[in-house]
């Protein structure tokens, strides 16, 4: 699986969060607003672009931000060491991720946002005969719970946890609750930026002590991160404080692009 953002994408979105005039950026690279343009729709180097200016300007590592220039990505994750977490991914117009857990003696499941479509959380929900007790909602926007109605249709008793304020009395998360899903345990972070309500899940309590995971929607993505124009820099202190903080091995599972690790963006992510 390709990266979320590609490097002109990243500059872009470093470019708008920053607030640096596209002029500015383009003198610094040395290349014209029309070639600017053209890098960060589709990521090709120009020949004459000075490519370590332009990340300086708009505020990237530049040494990380040329690693993805390079081709970087994540190191490939083998989701089945988690015999109990699936990774769903739907795509109209474009793809995002959903991310199915259960604990494999009592059956019961929890869902980590729905993407586009039910359809195949409900035939893996069947084929493996788990029971949906919990939706867990990383953020309110549109591709994360396009499917939540028919969820909900599907799964009548299902629990819903959410941070959006418009969400239904009882449906609000806790702060310093731990749910249980059978043995596994889901706590959660408030990691507002990208969406006001954005939250990360937190999963512990693994067979054979498997590696903590977290769920983090839009927050963070393999070496970039969910855009946020109005307030980035009170973005990246969340992700730095509650994401980034966690133990190296820590598990990031985003709503969008490949899974990766703390190790992972602490090491490569040119926003930090």
């Amino acid at each position: 699986m390709q990266l979320e953002d590609h490097i002109g994408d990243i500059c872009r979105k470093a470019r708008l969060q920053s607030k640096i005039a596209s002029h500015l950026v383009a003198n610094a690279a040395k290349i014209t607003q029309a070639e600017l343009e053209l890098f960060e729709s589709n990521g090709l180097t120009l020949p004459a672009m000075d490519q370590l200016a332009l990340f300086d300007v708009v505020k990237l590592d530049q040494h990380k931000a040329e690693r993805v220039a390079q081709g970087w990505l994540p190191d490939p994750v083998d989701l089945c060491m988690w015999k109990e977490l699936r990774m769903i991914t739907t795509t109209e117009n474009f793809s995002v991720n959903c991310f199915l857990i259960w604990d494999l003696e009592s059956r019961q499941a929890a869902l980590f946002d729905t993407g586009w479509f039910a359809a195949e959380i409900i035939q893996f929900v069947t084929r493996y005969q788990l029971s949906l007790d919990h939706l867990f909602v990383t953020h309110s926007h549109g591709d994360h719970i396009a499917a939540i109605v028919d969820i909900r249709r599907h799964y009548p008793n299902v629990q819903i946890h959410s941070n959006s304020r418009s969400a239904p009395k009882g449906q609000h998360n806790i702060m310093g609750a731990v749910i249980q899903v059978g043995r596994l345990e889901v706590a959660h972070r408030l990691t507002p930026g990208h969406a006001e309500d954005s939250v990360t899940y937190l999963i512990n309590g693994w067979p054979q002590q498997k590696r903590q995971v977290a769920i983090v929607g839009d927050a963070i993505f393999a070496g970039s991160m969910g855009k946020d124009f109005h307030t980035p820099d009170i973005a990246k202190q969340h992700i730095r404080e509650q994401i980034l903080s966690l133990p190296s091995d820590t598990l990031i599972c985003p709503g969008h692009g490949p899974v990766t690790t703390v190790e992972e963006e602490n090491s490569h992510n040119p926003f930090f």
